[in-house]
């Protein structure tokens, strides 16, 4: 978490279920300390938020995913944070022993009881187990320098 080719105004999340679990990180800093959240961080320079989330999942759980749908989009005046579902591709999950201490796939349903797990994790897990979103992706090369693009569409 070097920082220095971050772009603190983007950050990404995704919820990954896996046979009716859930896969959640123990917080090691700041607001979340010591709460299960679903793992996600800050987008870097250059790099779109569904490769970011990707790198993110990797850096943090050694867990390989695929981001889906959004489900879930936050904003204010200086960032953006965007939720995705995200599919369970491969490995076994792990701690990085930094930006956590401890990595669990947990029931659905226990992790929506647990109190060491935020309600904003437990509104992203509960739109990802709905199966609804507003959004979804959709196939797009545009026609600019600035391609490829990732188009969202209701």
């Amino acid at each position: 978490m070097s920082g220095e080719n971050t772009n603190w105004s983007q950050s990404v999340t995704g919820v990954v279920i896996k046979d009716n679990k859930v896969l959640l990180a123990r917080h090691t800093y700041g607001n979340g300390i010591g709460k299960l959240i679903i793992p996600g961080g800050y987008v870097d320079f250059g790099e779109t938020p569904q490769t970011a989330l990707k790198r993110e999942y990797m850096e943090e759980t050694k867990v390989e995913v695929e981001p889906q749908d959004i489900i879930g989009i936050r904003f204010n005046m200086h960032d953006w944070y965007v939720v995705f579902r995200a599919e369970y591709i491969s490995g076994e999950a792990t701690s990085d022993h930094d930006e956590n201490s401890e990595v669990l796939w947990i029931d659905v349903e226990e992790a929506l009881l647990r109190e060491d797990v935020p309600e904003l994790t437990k509104k992203c897990i509960q739109c990802a187990v709905s199966g609804k979103t507003g959004f979804h992706h959709e196939d797009y090369v545009g026609n600019t320098k600035h391609a490829p693009y990732s188009l969202y569409m209701a």
